[in-house]
């Protein structure tokens, strides 16, 4: 269900299972939110070594605008690093229409590959700019 003001971007994260990080995102994912998400991601990297699986739910995101998809994409970049998928798990119908019109769902939802990961497994996440 969405709703027509979710206000400023909540996220909640979890680990289920070793290798596993769940985040659900909930309200608008935009200009001036996506570094909460960028910054949530690069915690989740460093505090779990060994992370194999990035779940992202996004059955309560709001608005997703262009900077919501470069931050989707910054997201993969940094969970190919380290060798770990992304999920986007419960996408709304506007996401998936956007994802579509910009031809990016298969390379978000690609298993990583030895091209993604970086020397050591580091990842450039903790140089989100302030």
């Amino acid at each position: 269900m969405t709703h027509p003001d979710l206000g400023p971007l909540h996220l909640l994260t979890s680990a289920p299972a070793p290798g596993t990080v769940h985040i659900t995102v909930v309200g608008d994912l935009e200009y001036d939110t996506v570094e909460d998400l960028l910054l949530e991601v690069s915690d989740a990297l460093a505090h779990h070594p060994g992370l194999r699986h990035l779940h992202l739910n996004l059955a309560e995101l709001g608005m997703c605008d262009s900077m919501g998809l470069s931050a989707l994409l910054q997201t993969r970049r940094f969970t190919g690093g380290v060798g770990a998928r992304l999920h986007l798990d419960h996408r709304p119908p506007a996401l998936d229409r956007l994802l579509d019109l910009t031809g990016t769902l298969d390379h978000l939802l690609a298993l990583p590959s030895a091209a993604d990961r970086t020397p050591g497994g580091r990842t450039d996440a903790l140089d989100v700019p302030d």
